[in-house]
């Protein structure tokens, strides 16, 4: 599970690049991104839920979260959650993508989805999402390796 705090761009890309949707190999265009079903798309009312972005190649089930501004609430209840339906611990991963988020990703995100200035915000956020892509790159990478 990739999650950040508006669960729209960083944890997107890191669930596109992790399942193939996006390249691991260079910075994608600004049709990649918006060929992405689920980017720059979360809605008021999603956020807080669980959602699934599909099924990797090794048969994992990849979701995003937007946890908003509350990851020391929110992660351990899922953990928590985990453990009361006796699922085995090293079967869950929580990925927190914040680290990769940038300015631009966070003034673009904000006007995006916030503000609804999808037509001004999104070219913002999209351009952050190419600055910072390697460094989404590098944390898909690490999670791949440890889930193989």
């Amino acid at each position: 599970m990739y999650h950040c705090v508006g669960g729209s761009h960083s944890s997107t890309t890191a669930a596109a690049i992790h399942l193939g949707l996006l390249p691991m190999e260079y910075i994608p265009d600004r049709h990649d991104f918006l060929g992405v079903p689920f980017y720059d798309t979360l809605e008021k009312c999603d956020r807080g839920k669980i959602i699934l972005r599909g099924i990797d190649e090794k048969g994992h089930k990849i979701y995003t979260l937007s946890r908003q501004f509350s990851p020391h609430l929110v992660i351990p209840a899922i953990q928590d959650m985990w453990r009361v339906l006796e699922q085995q611990e090293d079967d869950l991963m929580i990925v927190n993508t914040l680290p990769t988020v940038n300015t631009l990703m966070k003034i673009g995100g904000f006007s995006s989805r916030r503000l609804q200035w999808v037509r001004f915000g999104r070219p913002i956020v999209i351009k952050g999402t190419q600055s910072t892509y390697m460094n989404i790159v590098k944390v898909v990478r690490q999670i791949k390796e440890k889930i193989i």
